[in-house]
């Protein structure tokens, strides 16, 4: 487990607007570990994990993108059945929310990758060690 700078990206919800972010981000040599969306009427919000995120956010800056920074747990885990259950039962044990969360890995891996943005950064942290 570590913790991660994520970016938040708000972008317009039409075809090619992902693509172009996500070609942007290939010719710069900068890898995506990890990706959710979320839309709305008018734009999609795109939260990742990338393997430079302070070169991403001057490109994407560069570009007209706006982009915010939050600090996440990123945990690679065993892909296997009740390990993030175990991760938000012992979060909820410590009074620690859950604000949000999104998982990367394929079907049939041995590992995942969950992102998990907690209440208390710190407190998670402590809390989630031994896992």
């Amino acid at each position: 487990m570590e913790t991660a700078t994520q970016l938040a990206l708000f972008v317009a919800n039409r075809p090619g607007a992902l693509a172009r972010v996500c070609d942007a981000l290939a010719n710069a040599g900068i890898n995506i570990h990890a990706l959710a969306t979320s839309d709305t009427v008018d734009h999609t919000v795109v939260r990742m994990v990338v393997s430079d995120p302070t070169k991403a956010l001057m490109l994407l800056g560069e570009a007209g993108v706006l982009a915010l920074e939050t600090e996440v747990l990123m945990i690679e885990t065993a892909s296997q059945p009740g390990v993030l259950a175990k991760i938000a039962e012992r979060l909820a044990e410590a009074e620690v929310n859950i604000e949000y969360t999104y998982l990367a890995g394929s079907a049939g891996a041995e590992k995942g990758l969950i992102i998990l943005r907690p209440s208390d950064i710190e407190k998670a942290k402590t809390v989630l060690h031994e896992l």
